[in-house]
């Protein structure tokens, strides 16, 4: 089993170098509409939740899914206090499983990817739950996944049925922009 970020390591990830490294609303901004259904896998403790939740406005809504309880337990403190907890859900998924039947516009796999054991079958059901013409944002560390293993994850969407339509820059990242 791939490791797992532990839940308190969230306040690390999380925190104002991380916002100016990656700032959520300029990275998710060319991605997101207003009244779309947003995935958030591996959600964290929300850093993109909460930035998709307010850029897609009312009538956006996100669904934010995460393993370990503790983090969507503080999502949702995090999602009330930026008064955008009425458009985010919190899901929690399994180590094999979304478990997940509703259909999306958009999904994002932020740095998480990398954790789940069995990545074809994460390709599959995120390309499952996405409606036709559907983009999903993957981006994974540089330092903590290898060009080659991000390589093969794209090989892998590929066979899974995913286009690769762009390659955006992320900082210290590798990231692709795929399409159902």
């Amino acid at each position: 089993m791939p490791f797992v970020c532990p839940w308190w390591g969230g306040y690390f990830i999380d925190n104002r170098v991380r916002k100016w490294l990656h700032p959520p609303e300029q990275i998710l901004e060319p991605y997101l509409r207003p009244s779309m259904t947003v995935l958030d896998f591996g959600c964290g403790m929300g850093f993109f939740s909460i930035a998709a939740a307010q850029l897609m406005g009312d009538s956006g809504r996100v669904v934010a899914v995460d393993l370990q309880q503790q983090m969507l337990d503080v999502l949702r403190r995090r999602a009330d206090q930026a008064g955008v907890g009425d458009r985010i859900r919190t899901h929690r998924c399994e180590a094999d499983a979304l478990l997940l039947d509703e259909p999306f516009d958009f999904a994002m796999a932020f740095y998480a990817a990398h954790e789940v054991p069995d990545q074809p079958r994460l390709l599959r059901e995120i390309h499952r739950l996405l409606r036709p013409g559907a983009q999903f944002l993957l981006v994974e560390p540089v330092g903590h996944v290898r060009r080659h293993a991000f390589a093969r994850t794209l090989d892998q969407a590929v066979e899974v049925g995913w286009e690769i339509v762009d390659r955006p820059a992320v900082r210290w990242s590798h990231a692709a922009l795929l399409v159902r």
